[in-house]
């Protein structure tokens, strides 16, 4: 059904609200996101929402996904699409495929052309903008039957392109267009979205408008998402969040609350529907529902006292009654399958409650980072930093100066790297520095920990009361000659304590660990739960990240005009570097990974 039919259907007395969800990058944390989704359709949203990557880059996930939500699981699905550098005829392919599969509803959104917008050309000039998406399904015959909705952003636009007057004449001109809907970006200021929507309907603007709602899961996640998406945080949040940011439980708690919170004080002004981010992530979402009393036909048994007499009967029943149900029960019900990650993170809904980027197990349907709207991985490592920051490489010993400059705090982005460098990596940095002098460029790293208290202020996660533990950990790019010799070290002097994994932009892959190899990098021991493993190292995993990181290359080469003599640099690296991950299993030894590397009858 069309989403604007469904709404104008619903009991107004009654709170609606839509799911949104990313397709994972790994098969199985596909096969795993369906069963979760299956779990919360059961809270009976009105609609779901299936992103797209930016330039159609998980079109065939994306489209698999909304065909399980919309033919299989019966439930209105919304599709996100993206105009922007795709190419030539991919948009009417994606709109033909998805009424193909029954969708009805399509969010039309820009995405975002690569940073250097000077040197990009369309790769279909009809779009250019987001307006253009949606003035073209409604002006075609084909696909005019769409409802079609639009993306808004009370906090202001991230590219920070116009001001909120321009702002809201480019969202009018979407609405005159043809738009029926606007879903918003996130936000956590309640006080300043009213206040934006009054100005919204000042503009004659009268569709319905749905704001995003993303509860906070991780404070690293949160400072991720909040600056990608360019969200005003107000200061009392920072307030209460600062405190208890090295206690995930706590944390996680702290966003129910403030997400509950949220969606009373949007009632109270007068809305009628939430978006959720959901991250893919299963336990916030249904905790803040349940709460709100939102939560839909969840099928629970209720317990009931056996007794010889059934009275009342809605608290007791007879032991005739009881094993007659028992048996019924059992034979009508279906042999569930395992669920993923039993045995290493609990239960099926917050097994991987724990997210930690793509550093996470691959299994998980939060495997990965979603960007929502379209923002390639270049843009959404970091969404707001100049390119003059990097400056204008031309040689190797310019893309050297730029690392060492980022570890020394010269500069706090790489396009690797959206965040300055953590106090955790200071605790390797002669290590690091070391790598970057030889050309060997750092993009990832952990040290090693030994039973570190969950509270420590630099590696501490989780919650109160436990201890966590880190295999130490480096990735770097280096010349295929150097991949050489670290597999040689590798064989000749790892003794079976060091796993390595490379590979280059060509998809050949080197590796030590077997097929199903799993190395489980980061773990945690907490009262009253099993052992929890939130950052995991494997094949799936490593080759999601190689074609993320040989992508950022790419985009940042395509950020220099063609023929340049950065362009050339960078796209020769990325032609001819390898991406290497070396990890040390003894985790006792922090300067076990570094001996082995720098020390030994053959010195790397």
């Amino acid at each position: 059904m069309r989403f604007i039919d469904k709404i104008a259907q619903h009991d107004a007395q009654q709170m609606f609200y839509t799911l949104e969800f990313f397709p994972p990058k790994t098969d199985q944390g596909f096969e795993n996101l369906a069963a979760r989704i299956a779990r919360m359709i059961e809270l009976n949203p009105l609609a779901v929402s299936v992103t797209w990557g930016a330039g159609g880059t998980t079109k065939d996930r994306t489209l698999d996904l909304v065909g399980l939500t919309q033919l299989e699981y019966g439930t209105d699905t919304i599709l996100h699409l993206t105009c922007t550098n795709m190419v030539q005829g991919t948009v009417d392919t994606a709109l033909r495929e998805a009424k193909e599969r029954g969708i009805k509803n399509i969010l039309a959104l820009r995405g975002d052309p690569p940073r250097g917008a000077e040197h990009w050309v369309p790769t279909d000039s009809r779009f250019q903008h987001g307006v253009d998406l949606v003035r073209y399904i409604k002006s075609t015959p084909e696909f005019a039957d769409f409802c079609v909705g639009v993306a808004a952003y009370p906090d202001g636009h991230p590219d920070r392109d116009t001001n909120e007057d321009g702002e809201l004449e480019h969202l009018k001109e979407k609405i005159d267009a043809g738009a029926d809907f606007i879903i918003t970006q996130l936000f956590y200021d309640v006080d300043g979205f009213l206040q934006w929507l009054e100005k919204v309907r000042a503009k004659g603007i009268s569709v319905p408008v749905i704001p995003g709602v993303m509860p906070v899961q991780t404070y690293a996640s949160f400072l991720r998402m909040t600056k990608l998406c360019a969200a005003r945080i107000p200061p009392n949040m920072m307030h209460n969040l600062v405190p208890i940011r090295h206690d995930d439980q706590k944390v996680k708690e702290y966003g129910v609350n403030l997400a509950v919170n949220m969606i009373k004080q949007l009632r109270a002004g007068g809305i009628k529907g939430v978006h959720f981010c959901t991250l893919n992530l299963e336990k916030s979402v249904t905790r803040v529902l349940e709460t709100l009393g939102l939560a839909g036909h969840l099928s629970q048994s209720t317990n009931k006292l056996i007794a010889d007499v059934a009275a009342p009967p809605e608290r007791t029943m007879t032991p005739h009654a009881a094993a007659d149900r028992a048996t019924k029960e059992l034979a009508s019900a279906p042999v569930p399958e395992p669920d993923a990650g039993k045995g290493e993170i609990n239960s099926a809904a917050d097994w991987d409650d724990f997210p930690n980027g793509r550093f996470g197990d691959f299994k998980s349907p939060a495997f990965g980072e979603t960007d929502r709207w379209g923002s390639s991985a270049f843009q959404a490592k970091a969404p707001t930093a100049p390119l003059s920051q990097w400056g204008n490489p031309k040689t190797v010993d310019d893309l050297t100066t730029l690392f060492l400059r980022y570890l020394h705090s010269k500069i706090t982005t790489t396009p690797f790297s959206s965040t300055p460098l953590s106090p955790e990596s200071l605790m390797i940095f002669p290590h690091l520095e070391r790598l970057t002098r030889k050309g060997w460029w750092t993009v990832g790293s952990q040290p090693a920990i030994n039973g570190a208290p969950s509270t420590d202020e630099v590696v501490g996660w989780g919650p109160r009361g436990g201890y966590v533990y880190q295999k130490c950990f480096v990735e770097f790019f280096v010349e295929e000659k150097d991949v050489e010799r670290i597999v040689k070290k590798v064989e000749e002097e790892g003794a079976g304590w060091v796993s390595y994994f490379a590979a280059n932009v060509t998809d050949e892959l080197l590796t030590n660990v077997s097929d199903g190899g799993r190395n489980a990098v980061t773990w945690g021991v907490f009262p009253g739960q099993e052992i929890v493993q939130t950052t995991i190292i494997e094949k799936e995993s490593f080759l999601s990240w190689k074609e993320e990181a040989f992508s950022i290359w790419s985009e940042w080469a395509s950020s220099y005009a063609p023929g340049s003599e950065e362009r050339s640099l960078l796209e020769g690296v990325r032609d001819q570097r390898w991406l290497v991950s070396l990890i040390h299993h003894n985790y006792m030894d922090p300067a076990a990974l570094w001996t082995f590397m720098f020390k030994g009858n053959q010195l790397l």
